[in-house]
């Protein structure tokens, strides 16, 4: 089984540098890593090119503005049977993909997982307000909008024959949704997808310093909902559940 990890990138070298050194301390180390180029103006190429070797860096460039087009770029570009997911500013632990693997070797009819993020700066009251009202509740609203597990952009990973199958109908085009929540929709009620709460990357708290980053991530939250709910909606989602 290979695994690929797809990093899109933005004017992200710092925090990409530091991606890339938790992929490098993987139990299991990944086969490829693809850090798509949105558009850098920085030296992200330059961090990409400049990693460990033993972790298989290479860049895809991807034009189109936006995290849904870049992402989806990576995903087409990726090799493995695998296909793992990061945002510049996670942090896996050392068995991240160990963990990954293992669950799709365990089950072979499991389509994608996903797990939370723990906030990286954030303790006592405001790191379980955070878990709280927003991982945990991003986990419960939007799954509960789809009728069924959501997928979280900073930590999933999916068979690349799962990818293929759903890849024309992600919106690759809209940069105000959020992509990881439209990949989510692609999937139906006889998919498996899993949601592994011990399956944690760490990931930035800075947009709890910027309540207008909070916002935007929001209203886009709710933007992805609201679009796919015109050609699936929450009612013929759920009725295909329980019929399952």
């Amino acid at each position: 089984m290979r695994i690929s990890v797809v990093i899109p990138v933005l004017d992200d070298a710092r925090e990409l540098e530091g991606a890339l050194a938790s992929l490098a301390t993987q139990t299991r180390l990944p086969d490829e890593v693809v850090v798509v180029d949105n558009g850098c103006s920085d030296d992200s190429v330059a961090v990409a090119l400049a990693a460990d070797a033993r972790i298989g860096v290479r860049v895809a460039v991807e034009p189109v503005r936006g995290i849904p087009a870049a992402a989806a770029a990576g995903y087409d570009s990726a090799t493995g049977d695998i296909i793992a997911r990061l945002d510049a500013d996670s942090r896996p632990g050392p068995g991240w993909l160990a963990r990954i693997e293992a669950a799709f070797t365990a089950d072979p009819e499991l389509v994608a997982i996903s797990g939370p993020g723990e906030f990286i700066g954030l303790e006592g009251w405001r790191a379980r307000a955070a878990k709280l009202l927003y991982m945990d509740a991003f986990f419960v609203s939007v799954g509960a909008a789809m009728a069924h597990p959501v997928l979280f952009g900073s930590n999933l990973a999916m068979r690349r024959s799962a990818w293929e199958r759903v890849r024309d109908g992600v919106n690759r085009t809209d940069p105000e949704l959020h992509d990881d929540i439209d990949l989510s929709f692609q999937f139906g009620a006889d998919d498996r997808l899993l949601v592994d709460r011990s399956l944690t990357v760490g990931i930035s708290a800075r947009p709890f310093d910027d309540p207008a980053a909070m916002r935007r991530r929001f209203s886009r939250a709710f933007r992805t909902i609201f679009l796919n709910w015109r050609s699936s909606p929450p009612s013929r989602r759920w009725l295909e559940r329980v019929q399952r």
